[in-house]
């Protein structure tokens, strides 16, 4: 007997196809974000989106539901969606819980480090002293990744989701408040006494070292946003 509704396998190609898309549409929206592209407090219009990506509103919108999980925008009843703003205040938060992670990864990492991880940390951090004072963003890629595979070398995945969310909203405050040019030299021996300690496999002085990096990084940050008159609201 024919049937007009799809078979099984039908029905489980399309959800599939429809979650790829929708988690495409998604990922490419955070670059965008990310990226500063889309900036925050930047309304988000459904249709322009859904013709830039050129698809129909209903993955767009679930995409913007995953944003929305992620922290990445905000969506309110008749004002649609937005990038979210973070004020100085939930930022200094999110740098208290972050600095904890930082701490627990250099204590995890400190017990297992290979060699081949060292190498790779060795390398960023050459990469980094390589840095002209000048260029700013180039030192802020190579500090964010550094810290990154930091997390990653762990091979915890708790951890890595829980630090790379909190990097991601830390993100929509930071592209605004980067480290002074001066800065530059101090941070990459900074950087690089990290890596001793953790070749040292002294996972408290890691743990330390990396938290107390994470504390200075949230003075800088709020030192910087008062001078820039960033809002305090939470």
């Amino acid at each position: 007997m024919n049937s007009t509704y799809p078979s099984e396998p039908e029905n489980a190609l399309a959800l599939m196809q429809s979650t790829s898309l929708t988690r495409l549409v998604a990922e490419s929206m955070e670059d965008l974000i990310l990226s500063g592209q889309l900036a925050p407090g930047s309304k988000l219009n459904e249709t322009a989106l859904a013709q830039r990506f050129g698809i129909s509103r209903g993955p767009l919108r679930e995409a913007l539901r995953m944003l929305e999980e992620s922290g990445l925008i905000q969506q309110e009843k008749n004002r649609g969606a937005q990038v979210r703003k973070i004020a100085l205040s939930e930022a200094a938060d999110i740098y208290d819980v972050r600095a904890g992670l930082d701490a627990a990864a250099g204590r995890l990492l400190a017990e297992r480090i290979t060699p081949a991880q060292l190498k790779t940390l060795r390398d960023m951090t050459a990469a980094m002293r390589e840095v002209q004072s000048s260029d700013v963003d180039r030192f802020h890629e190579l500090n964010l990744g550094f810290h990154d595979c930091i997390v990653g070398m762990t091979g915890n995945a708790v951890l890595s989701d829980q630090y790379r969310r909190l990097t991601k909203l830390l993100a929509l405050f930071r592209r605004r408040n980067l480290l002074a040019p001066m800065a530059i030299p101090h941070f990459a021996e900074e950087h690089s006494a990290i890596v001793d300690l953790l070749e040292a496999r002294d996972a408290a002085g890691a743990a330390e070292a990396l938290f107390a990096h994470a504390r200075g990084g949230r003075q800088r940050m709020l030192q910087g946003g008062e001078l820039a008159g960033a809002p305090h609201e939470r």
